[in-house]
């Protein structure tokens, strides 16, 4: 299809922004003691500590179910045109949060189209909340959050635990993509929507999921139907944008891993797991925005996200 003009030169001028702006200017308008356990969630190739955002962004486009782009919408690339910058700029957590993402969406063998889900539902910021109720990274609603056992009690709400939610999402996912056939458009529908509703409207329309055609399901929603769309314009666009040297320049960096691991019996705060592991305070906070960074954080073993190494190194410091 015939791209808008000056395409590539909005994007090259957007990753440049990005390099200069805080991570804040470039979000889009808009969860028994015991010794701490790593869940690394890996692809097969990288190190374990960390990799370039070149690998991470190979990654997701190697686990695409529909790279091909020529029916990609217009409208919707424009909308969702800050991402790449998203990605690009080095002070920003969504390409780690992001990785993350891909990590475990590669390890259950499912398209990455579904790492696109939080750009759509958060702008890939953990902490965000809706007025209408939804919360997190996925923006689950409580009810949902319970019916996919992500915790939620007085003083943790685990949707907007990266770890929980993720963790979550991938196995309900997991599940509707089993349940319609491999097709990550039927999925994501019923992802938005709810599987009753997609299952309702293919024997509405006499389709099977195995061969069913998701744009003419017309008893769907609208706004349910235009989430394909835009998972797909956002895919392509991130193609794009890796045909842009500047935009591989930008993400050719160490980007940290992050693993999961359950707060040691003695933290009793994340403020004083980051002095004593000599991390980040701040950056713990804004990817850990269920834990409160004050006061008592291991009830019912809270699990945190790290940089790989660093939880490395706090599993030895309790060993020893």
């Amino acid at each position: 299809m015939t791209r808008p003009p000056g395409r590539a030169a909005t994007l090259l001028v957007a990753v440049l922004l990005a390099a200069a702006l805080p991570a804040a200017a470039q979000s889009p308008p808009a969860g028994t003691p015991a010794a701490p356990t790593v869940q690394l969630a890996v692809p097969a190739t990288g190190t374990p500590d960390a990799r370039t955002g070149v690998d991470i962004y190979e990654e997701f486009v190697g686990g695409l179910a529909q790279p091909a782009c020529e029916d990609a919408s217009p409208r919707w690339e424009s909308h969702f045109a800050h991402v790449p910058a998203q990605l690009a700029a080095a002070d920003s957590e969504v390409l780690p949060l992001f990785a993350y993402v891909v990590d475990a969406l590669r390890q259950a063998h499912l398209p990455t189209e579904y790492a696109l889900i939080p750009f759509v539902e958060s702008g890939y910021r953990p902490g965000a909340r809706s007025a209408s109720g939804p919360a997190g990274l996925w923006q689950f609603i409580a009810l949902t959050a319970r019916n996919h056992k992500i915790p939620m009690r007085p003083g943790f709400d685990g949707r907007l635990s990266p770890i929980e939610a993720t963790r979550a999402a991938v196995r309900y996912l997991k599940t509707l993509h089993g349940m319609f056939a491999g097709d990550w458009r039927l999925a994501v529908m019923a992802f938005n929507a709810g599987e009753y509703r997609v299952l309702g409207a293919l024997k509405r329309h006499d389709m099977r999921a195995a061969d069913a055609r998701p744009e003419a399901l017309a008893s769907l929603s609208g706004i349910t139907r235009a989430y394909v769309v835009k998972l797909h314009a956002l895919s392509c666009l991130m193609v794009e944008a890796g045909r842009e040297r500047d935009f591989r320049e930008a993400l050719d960096r160490p980007v940290a891993r992050l693993v999961a691991i359950e707060l040691p019996a003695d933290a009793a705060s994340l403020d004083a797991f980051a002095a004593r592991e000599g991390l980040d305070a701040a950056r713990l906070k804004r990817l850990n925005p269920a834990v409160a960074p004050q006061g008592t954080a291991r009830a019912g073993g809270v699990h945190v996200l790290v940089p790989a190494a660093a939880a490395t190194a706090a599993r030895g410091a309790v060993a020893n």
